[in-house]
């Protein structure tokens, strides 16, 4: 007997590397609870580790890593689990796929000045693109294309985390996303 499930939503934050992303969908994710919705994270570092131990962050892989992503969220959301993805996603494209296949879906673009990702740069990513030891950082030596029309636009360099998840939170209810 098959029981009929409410689709879940699925929420993209994307930037640049160390911009805040996992930090925000963790206190995005904190709020939600508190309101009884629960969600999955599916943070891009820990399943880029399962997926592609070994990865070369080549165009092709990056273009099949987040295909992937975006399929994953596809199937959770379409068996009522609410995710958060916390991905960089360099290319529009990438992004806009999920848009096409998940009905309830918002990109959040988590923006924050290069800048202010190099001084955090907990994974030291940024200084080994500065020495010029990796070129395929997006936003520095390879290309990243923020959104143009995010559903949330947040700068994470001027207000602390839980601010920033609250103001994502309230802009999205603005929206009656959650209905």
């Amino acid at each position: 007997m098959s029981t009929l499930v409410r689709p879940g939503f699925v929420v993209w934050l994307t930037g640049l590397p160390s911009s805040g992303k996992t930090t925000l969908a963790h206190a995005l994710g904190r709020l939600l609870a508190e309101r009884g919705i629960d969600v999955a994270l599916l943070d891009s570092d820990e399943l880029r580790r399962r997926l592609t131990p070994n990865p070369t962050y080549s165009e092709e892989e990056r273009d099949g890593f987040y295909r992937t992503l975006a399929v994953l969220a596809e199937l959770l959301a379409a068996h009522g689990v609410n995710v958060l993805l916390a991905a960089t996603a360099p290319k529009r494209e990438h992004r806009q796929m999920a848009r096409d296949r998940i009905g309830r879906f918002a990109e959040v673009h988590v923006d924050c000045p290069p800048q202010v990702c190099r001084a955090r740069d907990p994974k030291g990513l940024w200084r080994q693109a500065d020495r010029g030891e990796i070129t395929t950082l997006p936003g520095a030596g390879a290309p990243y294309e923020a959104p143009e029309a995010p559903e949330v636009r947040i700068d994470t360099s001027r207000c602390p985390v839980d601010a920033a998840a609250r103001d994502v939170l309230a802009q999205l209810d603005a929206q009656g996303f959650w209905a």
